[in-house]
């Protein structure tokens, strides 16, 4: 059994921001959000956030999340001081607490289960994740002995020259036996240059402790500034594109594309460069998206090409093409074998099957049949000033060039829009329509210039 606790109450001054830093954003996700699902495989009893710096504000970031705990920590005194606060929430606990910091957005779920296991197959008392770091300043150095048993645990700003020669760093991730901290925690001091009641103190006085080295040492970088923020993205990048790669599908140019973690792809998708997916986007098999596109919340099917274009919450099925210069958003639905064109944008617009919108139209809450064709410059007039209205068209219905229908209004199937037209009107099947002035040409219309003297 192994309770989690993620110390969020840090302002983190050096963010230059009025957003906690544990809110602050990383591919989508706050990071105290990614630690908290680097913590799901190993199914904790209880998962608690100890919050300090605008805590109703972090707690209303994550009220989504079920079964989550505060605690919070009114004066920030330290981590030995945030863990005092669980005391009377953990009173005749007799499992293991799993400790990390809420700015620790790389570390995978597996070296926290290499951790935990370790913890509880050595029956420590306390076993902590430690990396060597090639530049190591600014961490607490971890001291061990042959056997990776913990000796010494020495805060960066307390080092001397020699002991900054070390470069096994604390992780600032803990297990505990929880019984064995809740004896040391009360008798904590704050002996240190910051006067701070710090975890690694009890660390040495709680029992057994051994050390676990982390793999990769890019997993335990903390989130301190902007800087660290960047880096911590393009680490996250990495590990995203790679696993695609090896999946089977084409990034042409990856250091210009960026996926999100939440995004699926399928094998033989092609992603041109400037392109990024964002969300809970889904690509099947063989499409081609961009150069210079952006895909959020979006499903498309298979062999859809996109170029030069913005899809946002909506579907394109097979076959389609969008592009280039398109917008596609607010639950759009594009069927198989369908053109999106050059300047058109869909909005809450259902096109049907094998449908064409070539160039240069807005459709907004429009339903289409099948194998229509919308001619260059069709809008829809679908917004009275206080309400928006519904267009409906039906199959293989054509309009002509600057069309303008106004919604509310119906067009039946097998009709055809004369070029120029503004339709008000419920249209029958099998009609053409033509709602224009009659053309008028008045010879001589230049203004007589006066004559000059």
């Amino acid at each position: 059994m192994v309770v989690v606790a993620i110390l969020a109450a840090g302002r983190g001054t050096r963010m230059k921001s009025h957003l906690p830093k544990v809110l602050h954003s990383l591919g989508g996700r706050s990071l105290v959000e990614r630690v908290l699902e680097s913590v799901e495989p190993l199914s904790p009893s209880r998962r608690i956030v100890i919050v300090g710096y605008q805590a109703e504000e972090v707690k209303a970031a994550m009220q989504s999340i079920p079964s989550l705990e505060f605690v919070e920590q009114t004066v920030q005194l330290g981590t030995g001081h945030a863990i005092q606060q669980l005391l009377p929430h953990l009173e005749g606990y007799t499992g293991d607490l799993l400790v990390l910091n809420g700015d620790l957005p790389l570390v995978r779920a597996q070296t926290l289960k290499k951790l935990l296991q370790t913890h509880q197959e050595n029956h420590n008392a306390a076993t902590i994740l430690t990396a060597h770091l090639p530049e190591p300043k600014g961490y607490g150095r971890v001291f061990c002995n042959g056997e990776n048993v913990v000796q010494q645990i020495v805060e960066d700003k307390d080092c001397t020259a020699a002991q900054r020669q070390n470069r096994r760093i604390n992780a600032g991730v803990y297990c505990f036996r929880w019984q064995d901290l809740a004896r040391v925690l009360p008798h904590l001091e704050a002996n240190n240059a910051q006067k701070e009641y710090y975890l690694t103190d009890a660390v040495t006085q709680v029992g057994q402790v051994m050390a676990v080295d982390v793999e990769d040492y890019q997993e335990i970088l903390g989130i301190n500034d902007r800087l660290q923020l960047a880096a911590a993205y393009e680490i996250l990048q990495q590990r995203v594109k790679e696993k695609w790669m090896i999946a089977g599908v084409t990034l042409i140019d990856p250091n210009s594309i960026t996926i999100d973690e939440t995004v699926k792809l399928h094998t033989d998708v092609i992603i041109e460069p400037q392109t990024h997916l964002r969300g809970n986007t889904v690509i099947q098999t063989g499409s081609r998206i961009g150069p210079g596109t952006l895909i959020e919340n979006s499903q498309l099917g298979e062999n859809v090409t996109v170029q030069y274009s913005v899809v946002t919450d909506s579907i394109v099925q097979a076959k389609s093409r969008i592009g280039p210069y398109a917008h596609l958003r607010g639950q759009a639905q594009v069927g198989t074998g369908c053109r999106v064109g050059n300047f058109v944008e869909l909005k809450n617009t259902k096109l049907g099957d094998r449908t064409n919108v070539a160039h240069l139209s807005y459709l907004g809450d429009t339903t289409t049949g099948t194998k229509v064709n919308i001619g260059a410059g069709t809008i829809t007039a679908n917004y009275d000033g206080v309400n928006k209205h519904p267009t409906k068209i039906g199959d293989r219905t054509a309009t002509g060039s600057n069309s303008v229908l106004v919604a509310p209004v119906t067009l039946g199937d097998d009709v055809y829009v004369a070029a120029g037209s503004a339709v008000t009107e419920d249209v029958p099947n099998d009609s053409l329509v033509i709602a224009r002035s009659r053309q008028v040409v008045k010879p001589g219309w230049r203004k007589k210039q006066k004559s000059q003297e």
